[in-house]
């Protein structure tokens, strides 16, 4: 299982819509934000991968999810430095979560359609990703996303499909 988390307002929702269908999408539509879980099953080359998804506000009781978790999608919405802090500090906590230490991480940096180029160096920064990179066993995969132009959506089903 695949789960996707961030903090609230980071763009999960749309983003799963994007992977889901590539023209569901566009610059008019808008989200409701998930207050639970969502389930999304996804077919890729005849083989199902489900993904859950659970909203921000829920981020102090997402442990109660991590039991068979192989993979976590953690969303960050890149055009808002303010919420980058606070993302960091949630993902130092799931990444140190023990039953996420074989799991691997995919961090989506989103809204990039939203966000000047430097954004993605600047969040890294903050994130102090180097270091954490260094600190954990995890591997982490870091990705450039846009639920609107569909940035980084081939990127984000190879990282579901690998094993």
């Amino acid at each position: 299982m695949v789960l996707c988390i961030g903090p609230e307002s980071s763009g999960k929702t749309l983003l799963l819509k994007k992977i889901q269908d590539p023209n569901y999408v566009d610059n008019t539509t808008t989200a409701i934000p998930t207050v639970g879980t969502n389930i999304l099953n996804l077919k890729i080359e005849d083989k199902i991968y489900t993904i859950r998804e659970i909203g921000g506000s829920l981020a102090s009781i997402w442990s109660k999810y991590f039991e068979n978790v192989g993979k976590v999608m953690y969303v960050i919405d890149a055009s808002n430095l303010c919420q980058i802090s606070a993302a960091g500090v949630l993902l130092y906590t799931v990444v140190a979560h023990p039953l996420l230490k074989n799991a691997r991480f995919l961090i989506v940096l989103t809204k990039m359609d939203s966000s000047y180029r430097q954004m993605r160096n600047e969040a890294l920064l903050m994130l102090q990703m180097k270091r954490l990179q260094r600190e954990i066993q995890q591997k982490i995969t870091i990705i450039e996303a846009s639920a609107i132009n569909g940035l980084g959506r081939n990127d984000i089903l190879k990282w579901i499909v690998e094993s």
